[in-house]
């Protein structure tokens, strides 16, 4: 059985650190603990899928910032290119990318965080989204198949439900959104469960509670 030449990264661990050169110069990933982290792969630069990818996180961009988080491009391709490609995208669609992206010619962030899969391409980094945590925990990710583009919208939304969940200590249901009701963490002892009912939540049973914040 042949060895995959890639890591998985896991969740709720600290997030592989790496020191890399971006279009907007040096940069470390250990030094932006206090912030949250958008960290996305993209397969390579030019391609039109990606160039969509990138319209929608520059116009998301002022809804990361306003959740504390900072948002980093990944290709195995040059700054150069990156370069190019930047400037490809304003003249074309008139848009700025104003976020980092990372030259990983030597692929050694995209190995440490699984983005190349064999299966899926030799030489490219699959669609892979990592959020990292403000204090450098990997808190989700999610890869897609080279074809199809992510939704923005649903990465801002998973960042405010986890900075939710962390400040709140609570959960959030389906297709949750701010301003929704969070669900109440399930009781752990029996006479935590009989109190349930009582405790003045939106009660459904003992295990399913939801409340307003």
């Amino acid at each position: 059985m042949e060895t995959q030449d890639y890591n998985m990264p896991r969740l709720n661990e600290p997030a592989p650190d790496f020191s890399v050169k971006t279009t907007h110069g040096d940069l470390t990933l250990s030094d932006l603990k206090g912030q949250w982290v958008v960290l996305f792969s993209h397969p390579a630069d030019f391609t039109p899928v990606c160039t969509t990818e990138f319209i929608g996180f520059a116009e998301r961009h002022d809804q990361f910032k306003a959740l504390n988080t900072k948002v980093i491009g990944l290709s195995i391709d040059s700054i150069y290119s990156h370069l190019a490609w930047v400037r490809s995208i304003k003249d074309n669609f008139g848009v700025e990318i104003p976020f980092p992206i990372i030259e990983d010619l030597k692929m050694d962030v995209a190995r440490k965080y699984g983005m190349i899969h064999p299966g899926a391409a030799d030489t490219s980094a699959v669609r892979a989204v990592f959020v990292i945590d403000d204090k450098g925990i990997l808190r989700a990710m999610v890869y897609y198949p080279l074809t199809n583009g992510r939704s923005i919208d649903e990465i801002v939304r998973v960042v405010a439900a986890l900075q939710t969940s962390q400040e709140n200590a609570c959960a959030t249901p389906e297709n949750w959104h701010p301003g929704d009701k969070v669900i109440v963490p399930p009781p752990a002892t029996q006479e935590a469960q009989d109190k349930r009912a009582s405790e003045g939540y939106e009660y459904t049973d003992w295990y399913f509670s939801k409340r307003s914040l």
